[in-house]
């Protein structure tokens, strides 16, 4: 007997052991999908995981209904990778099958009604609703759950086929349906026994009376004639509106055109001109061997360098050596729709060999994606951290390029796991090079580096020679005592701005607060707006004229009076991009003044019409979060103005002046990358602090060694792993016992120093869920691996006991 270990796309832990009929034995490999019945009647695509002789012994295992391909999808390499993740991450395997296939891959059977065979309806005993359902099943068959929605109010669905199914009228079937559909383009062509064996100027006479069908067939034959490599597209036709598809038919009824069809892919492929690759400087040249020596040594690369040093430059170099040898790239970006450039750059350079992967892509468009990677039709694949799941045939090289970036490890759904270390575990069981790359590493990828675990390059030189940005910190407290402000900008500041747009050149100005204000604030009795979903205040947004919240979308007018004492003192407090945008527009009237964030980059295309707008000069200012310090590589941006500079460091997070100096560094890389003339101010209260003197200092080793300092100091990362544990429920107190109970059976299991809470979370209540979080502060090497399986013995533990089941348990490794 075989059995086959199945991994199936639902939230539950493991693999699930199913028998492997006589039949399939000789075919079944490992990464293919299968159909596997689970829970009674429903059907699932599983994935074969594990193939062995192990008789269950506590149950009887169900057969493997059939097999759903040729060859395996999922190549061996993704099977380690994902064994790795969920080992890792403390993950299940189906939570990473959801996240990593698109939906269409995954089969599911969906439940349609129908009639009992040779059943006579007593119809006088039936309610309205039951007796709608059974006529439905006599003209129709079968019915799906989605369709008796239409005659059957939703609430009383699951209670109508209850009861018919208690009466033996209905049964339950499964069917399953193939969800995706290839794209079909209509194509049209003259016949061919009309061109071999007609005289085309008597056909030209015959169809003298009808004007419009003869023009319809000139008008085929001619792209036909001219472009014989070109198929001809039926829709072309008919978009002048001159021909209609009456014309069509009736040549099509004579027998003088065709219509046939052909699969189409639904991303488009570059088609335009193939440019040849820049060549490098000289130390750019010296990084590119340090490179090739470091993977000949089996090391992967952190290529740290400054902001316009050329990293790309020595991507496109590795790129080609690549796909020279018949290897697969793949090019990760944090997010795909701010790197613009990058993308063109690329597209030039390979043209249809370049495949793109990310979430805004629709399901369908990810199938075809996924399944030109498996024929290795795409060489260079860029993507957002999902492409690491694609099946590739020969991966030679991952790059992760902005390796700092936080979207590489989200926390807003699962698996959670970081892509760049994970991409630095699947360049391992591919055997393949990795290069992380930014102007602003990570502090645990430097000290990695410095540790002489990856191989550590720096780039110190902008390319061409051209000089880094200039630093200055204007103190705004002696601003506001001298009285040389304006709003929220020193007239300093001011006039800086004004000199750089004298000079035809454009500005960024960089706040990171979404919104108008932070709060709506009454003055007589200090009533402020919470979202009746979260403990947040909500914010206030002006071009809407509405409160928002940030965590749950909830949104709410503005009040006009305060709903506790019915004042109309309300003030705006705090400050957010959209009144600095407003600020800057009235300092500078004469001036396009653009913004970009979240919020106004919503409508489709709004970012790539803005990016034409800076790029032909039509922009002179662009006021942003730090959406900006994303991908604008243009020639004439010169001044950088941070005007709230504090907001960045006085955060609740550990990491927060890091995350202050990359945000500052990378929105300032964006000045002088042509001239060499970019200023950066930074408007502050506090001047002396040290990464304020330190980012001025433009010396990144001096500023690592300050945050590696202060880390060391109170234990926190690189110098040990960190885990967070949170819970949620509806019911505060539930959730709160449920943390207390998990905090004991850790502290059984862990010393008591490594747990830190339970406490209530920064925000106590999101989306109304209440939330507690435990952190484990674990040290590095062996004994975290130890600890590691403490953990999950704890988590099990939790998991047994019944009454804790509903609390949702969310589990972030290194967060």
């Amino acid at each position: 007997m075989q059995y086959a270990q199945i991994v199936l796309p639902l939230n539950l832990k493991g693999s699930f052991t199913y028998k492997i009929p006589e039949e399939l034995m000789p075919v079944i490999q490992l990464g293919m999908r299968v159909l596997v019945p689970f829970g009674g009647k429903k059907i699932y695509t599983g994935i074969v995981f594990e193939i062995h002789h192990s008789t269950p012994e506590s149950f009887v295992a169900k057969e493997i209904i059939s097999i759903l391909d040729d060859k395996p999808i999922l190549p061996e390499e993704q099977i380690s990778f994902w064994n790795w993740l969920s080992e890792y991450y403390l993950c299940g395997l189906g939570e990473i099958y959801r996240f990593a296939f698109p939906s269409s891959l995954k089969l599911e059977s969906e439940t349609y009604l129908k009639l009992r065979p040779n059943i006579k309806v007593d119809f006088e005993n039936l309610d309205v609703n039951e007796m709608y359902l059974i006529q439905a099943l006599e003209v129709r068959q079968l019915i799906n759950l989605t369709d008796i929605e239409a005659f059957i109010p939703k609430k009383e669905i699951i209670r109508t086929i209850n009861s018919l199914i208690d009466l033996q009228y209905i049964e339950i079937d499964e069917k399953i349906a193939e969800k995706y559909k290839a794209k079909e383009v209509a194509y049209v062509k003259i016949s061919n026994e009309v061109l071999k064996n007609q005289n085309l100027t008597d056909i030209l006479i015959k169809l003298n009376r009808a004007a419009k069908q003869k023009d319809l067939f000139l008008a085929i034959l001619e792209k036909q004639t001219e472009h014989p490599d070109i198929p001809v597209k039926k829709s072309e036709l008919f978009e002048d509106g001159y021909f209609g598809t009456s014309h069509f038919n009736g040549l099509a009824d004579k027998g003088l055109v065709e219509e046939y069809h052909m699969q189409k892919d639904r991303i488009e492929s570059y088609e335009g001109e193939i440019e040849e690759l820049e060549e490098l400087s000289e130390q750019q040249k010296e990084a590119k061997t340090e490179i090739d020596e470091a993977f000949e040594e089996g090391k992967n690369v952190l290529l740290h360098g400054v902001t316009s040093s050329g990293k790309t430059h020595i991507y496109l170099e590795k790129i080609e050596e690549c796909i020279q040898e018949g290897k697969n790239v793949l090019f990760l970006l944090p997010e795909i729709s701010l790197t613009k450039q990058i993308t063109q750059r690329l597209e030039k350079k390979y043209g249809r060999q370049l495949g793109f992967y990310h979430q805004k892509l629709t399901d369908f468009e990810r199938v075809e994606v996924w399944r030109r990677i498996k024929q290795n039709d795409i060489k260079i694949l860029i993507g957002t951290r999902n492409s690491l799941f694609l099946p590739f045939q020969d991966l030679g090289l991952i790059i992760v390029d902005e390796e700092h970036d936080s979207a590489y490890r989200p926390r807003e759904a699962s698996p959670y796991f970081n892509a760049k270390d994970a991409a630095l575990v699947l360049g391992n069981f591919y055997k393949a090079g990795v290069i992380l790359g930014s102007a602003t590493p990570s502090v645990e990828s430097y000290y990695n580096a410095r540790k002489d675990k990856i191989k550590y390059i720096f780039l110190n030189e902008r390319f061409g020679n051209v000089n880094l940005p200039e630093y200055e910190i204007i103190n705004f407290k002696e601003a506001q005592e001298s009285k040389k402000v304006t709003g929220n900008f020193s007239l300093h500041l001011i006039d800086e701005i004004k000199k750089t747009l004298d000079q035809k050149n454009q500005a960024i100005v960089l706040h990171n607060r979404r919104g108008y204000a932070n709060v709506i604030e009454c003055e007589t009795c200090g009533y402020v707006n919470y979202c009746s979903n979260c403990d947040v205040v909500m914010t206030y947004h002006k071009a809407a004229n509405e409160m928002k919240c940030h965590y749950c979308g909830q949104r709410a007018s503005k009040p006009r009076t305060c709903p506790k004492c019915h004042s109309e003192n309300l003030n705006e407090r705090g400050v957010g991009v959209e009144q600095i945008h407003e600020e800057v527009s009235k300092m500078f009237p004469n001036s396009e003044v653009d913004r970009m964030d979240v919020d106004s980059m919503r409508k489709k295309f709004a970012y790539e019409k803005l990016y034409e707008k800076i790029e032909e000069g039509e922009t002179d200012i662009i006021v942003g979060t730090q959406m900006i310090s994303k991908g604008l590589d243009f020639d004439h941006i010169e001044l950088v103005a941070i005007p709230k500079a504090d907001s960045l460091l006085y955060v609740q997070d550990f990491r927060a002046e890091e995350r202050a100096y990359q945000l500052i560094t990378q929105v300032s890389g964006r000045a002088g990358r042509v001239s060499g003339k970019g200023k950066i101010l930074i408007q502050t209260y506090n001047p002396d602090h040290s990464v304020f003197q330190l980012i001025k200092m433009n010396n990144p080793a001096k500023i690592y060694k300050y945050i590696l300092t202060e880390r060391q100091k109170f234990h926190y990362p690189p110098f040990t792993k960190l885990i967070m544990i949170e819970l949620k429920h509806r019911k505060e107190d539930k959730v709160n016992r449920a943390s207390q109970f998990l905090g004991s059976v850790l502290r059984k299991y862990l010393p008591e120093e490594c747990v830190l809470g339970p406490e209530r979370a920064q925000i106590a209540r999101l989306n109304n869920l209440y939330q507690f979080q435990i952190m484990l502060k674990l040290p590095r090497g062996k004994k975290y691996d130890e600890f590691k399986k403490m953990v999950l013995l704890s988590l099990n533990e939790f998991d047994e006991i019944t009454a804790y089941q509903s609390i949702k348990k969310d589990v972030f490794v290194d967060f």
